[in-house]
């Protein structure tokens, strides 16, 4: 019986190695429908997504670290980055300013490394504008309004009057969930979980984004003098 040895087997040495294209995985939902649980959970389960990290004029909180949780900037130099078209995306949130640098983004969607993004629907929106074909934008819906009012007081971070402005601004974000490819209800974080990890299966064997599909097809059929494949 021959055996198969990579380093004489010609056929073996010439076969194209399978890339892919990262995706920018968009998870939005209303303040405590649970974007943050589930997207925790994915960066600690999966070491091809990685967070974007946006800028901000937020103050920093206790324990957060600049370059890690977010650039933490003036609203001076984030206007400034917003006339340099620095931003992939950029929105004011409860009196503070977030942005998306576009720096490094593009290389590591190239180098197959997929893009996490924990953004609302106008930020959402800019990133579809900019770059629809790597978007992959996911919606999550608390079960109930009042079980998203629930869970909002049972924070114990919050006075009324702020809980309240959260609920407005939830109604409205809700609002848009029709402007996302995939939606789905948080009445089980476990379950959520495995649903949103589902898509990113999903999404990363899609045809459009196999790179090396087309030259791995070709050596399949033994197709070396067409410059692309039919498929």
């Amino acid at each position: 019986m021959t055996l198969f040895d990579p380093e004489t087997d010609a056929t073996a040495a010439s076969a194209p190695i399978m890339h892919r294209r990262g995706l920018m995985l968009v998870i939005s939902s209303p303040s405590g429908a649970g974007k943050t649980t589930i997207a925790r959970k994915l960066l600690a389960a999966d070491d091809q997504i990685a967070l974007s990290v946006s800028a901000t004029t937020r103050p920093r909180r206790p324990g957060e670290t600049d370059g890690r949780d977010y650039h933490f900037v003036s609203q001076t130099d984030f206007d400034q980055m917003v006339e340099e078209h620095a931003f992939l995306e950029w929105a004011k949130v409860f009196g503070h300013s977030y942005g998306t640098p576009k720096a490094q983004i593009w290389s590591r969607l190239k180098e197959g490394r997929d893009i996490l993004f924990d953004i609302d629907w106008q930020g959402t929106q800019q990133l579809h504008q900019r770059a629809e074909a790597d978007v992959v934008p996911v919606f999550i819906l608390p079960p109930s309004i009042d079980e998203l009012r629930r869970r909002l007081q049972s924070r114990a971070t919050d006075s009324a009057d702020t809980i309240d402005a959260r609920m407005d601004r939830a109604r409205a974000e809700i609002s848009h969930w029709h402007d996302y490819d995939y939606v789905v209800v948080n009445d089980d974080v476990e379950r959520c979980y495995d649903e949103v990890r589902q898509i990113i299966a999903a999404e990363r064997l899609r045809r459009a984004r196999q790179t090396g599909l087309v030259p791995f097809v070709r050596a399949l059929v033994g197709d070396t003098t067409h410059p692309r494949s039919s498929i």
